[in-house]
Parts: structure tokens; C-alpha cells; sequence
């Protein structure tokens, strides 16, 4: 005779332990790493007072007015030292972006420039000799202008939220190479109220929610891209030309490594 009370016991204690070996365990939970190290860029010198204004554009020729106590172009930030970065012989300078290519470092206040005829979104920023910009609301100029023969035909300020990217950008070697700056400028844009900047480092995001320089460790040495994006609350991109910017820099060893 079959004992069908002997096959129902049977049968509950193999959905028993089907039922628990398919429950996830928490050594069982995949724990995703990220291969990039992103760390706040330490406090910098700080520059209140520093001023940029009265750009002009005229037969290839780009000015400013560049002012402030403390601040000058052409000289060393003081705590250039302790930022174990790249750091620019040539002092302190102007950032000057136009629309989504790297950005030209210049060390004077006036000097020449090959803008090409048509519309485009410019941003000049003062910046430290490390290359970290200076984010205070006279240090920066954002306009949309109208060039025409290596001249200004018409301008506005730029009134739309606008992300632009400024380091990392060309070549580091050596240690350079260890702890890399990252670091953007918003125009008309916060990261207040939920919106973040996506930091994507070959092809791993990092969100970013405070509007700050960055250390970047971890890249491999050769070439790298970078992708940033800004993005609302929920995720979507802000509505804004260049959005996203991308750019590709490289790292490469001591060329002059020591003898064994």
C-alpha cells in the first residue's frame, strides 16, 4: 500500500530546502566596487575679491580687466605646494573656454586667440596656478557672442544653466599622474534641490553633489575619458547646450625612472 502521508512529508521537506537555498544569504549578495577613487580637492586659497570683466574680442585679440587684492596673473598660488597636483609654472591664469573644446590657459590679460565665425557660448574663469577655478560670482565671464572676422558682432550674457569642463585635460606624468584634479564650472546652476553631476571615468559613473574640485586616483596609465553630465532631481539631463561634455587626457610613467 502507498503511504501518501510518508510522499507528502517527503515532498514539503524538498520545498523546504529549495525554498532556502534559493534565498539570497549576505555572502551571496554581489557587492559592486568601484575601480576609481574620487576624494574632495583639500581647502585652497581663497581669492574674494578676485575680478574678471570688460571682455572685449577684436581682430583675433581677446582683453580682460583683472583685479583684486590678493589676486594677480603670473604668480605661483601660495599653497601650490601641498596640493600634490599638477601645477603650472607659469602662475596663476584665465580659463577661457569656448563651447565644448579644452580650455586655453592664458597668463596675461590680453592676449590672441583664433575664435571661428559664428555663434558660440564662451566662459572666461580666473584660476589658481594648480588650475583650480576660482568659483565666486566676479571671477567668472559668461556670454553668448557672434564673431565675425576675429571680431565680437553681438553678445548677451548667458542666462541658461550650462555645465562647462575644465581639468583633467592633456598630458600628466609622473606623479602627476597619482592624484588627478577634477574639476567644472556651472553657470546659472547649483547642485541644490536634489540635481547632481554625473562624473563617468571610463564608462564608471560617479555622482557628484557637491560643486567642488575632486582628486581622481586609480586611472591607468595612457588615455582616459571623462563624461560630465548634469542632471535634474529625477535623473533627466538639465536642458542646456553642451550637455554632456566629454574629454579624453593621458597619464604617463616617469619618463626618467630611477636606476635599480
Amino acid at each position: 500500500m502507498i503511504n501518501f502521508r510518508a510522499i507528502l512529508s517527503l515532498l514539503l521537506l524538498i520545498s523546504f530546502f529549495a525554498c532556502k537555498t534559493d534565498k539570497p544569504t549576505k555572502s551571496d549578495t554581489k557587492v559592486t566596487s568601484l575601480t576609481y577613487k574620487l576624494t574632495p580637492f583639500s581647502p585652497s586659497q581663497k581669492y574674494p575679491d578676485a575680478k574678471i570683466s570688460n571682455m572685449t574680442y577684436k581682430e583675433g585679440k581677446f582683453s580682460f580687466d583683472v583685479g583684486g587684492d590678493l589676486y594677480s596673473l603670473g604668480t605661483q598660488t601660495p599653497d601650490a605646494p601641498q596640493k600634490m597636483c599638477a601645477n603650472s609654472g607659469k602662475g596663476q591664469h584665465i580659463h577661457l573656454i569656448v563651447d565644448d573644446k579644452p580650455y586655453a590657459a592664458k597668463y596675461m590679460s590680453s592676449f590672441e586667440h583664433d575664435v571661428a565665425d559664428g555663434t558660440h557660448h564662451t566662459l572666461a574663469f580666473l584660476s589658481r596656478s594648480y588650475h583650480e577655478s576660482i568659483k565666486t560670482r566676479d571671477a567668472f565671464i559668461a556670454e553668448k557672442i557672434e564673431v565675425k572676422d576675429k571680431s565680437i558682432t553681438s553678445r548677451e550674457t548667458i542666462d541658461e544653466p550650462m555645465i562647462f569642463y575644465s581639468r583633467p585635460k592633456g598630458t600628466y606624468i609622473g606623479d602627476d599622474t597619482k592624484k588627478v584634479m577634477l574639476d567644472f564650472y556651472l553657470v546659472n546652476g547649483s547642485l541644490s534641490g536634489g540635481k547632481f553631476v554625473t562624473a563617468n571615468i571610463n564608462g564608471e559613473d560617479h555622482k557628484i553633489e557637491k560643486w567642488q574640485p575632486y582628486y581622481i586616483e586609480g586611472m591607468p596609465m595612457g588615455e582616459n575619458t571623462i563624461t560630465l553630465s548634469y542632471h535634474e532631481k529625477d535623473g533627466t539631463l538639465v536642458s542646456a547646450p553642451n550637455n554632456p561634455v566629454s574629454r579624453t587626457f593621458s597619464l604617463k610613467a616617469d619618463p626618467t625612472p630611477p636606476k635599480e
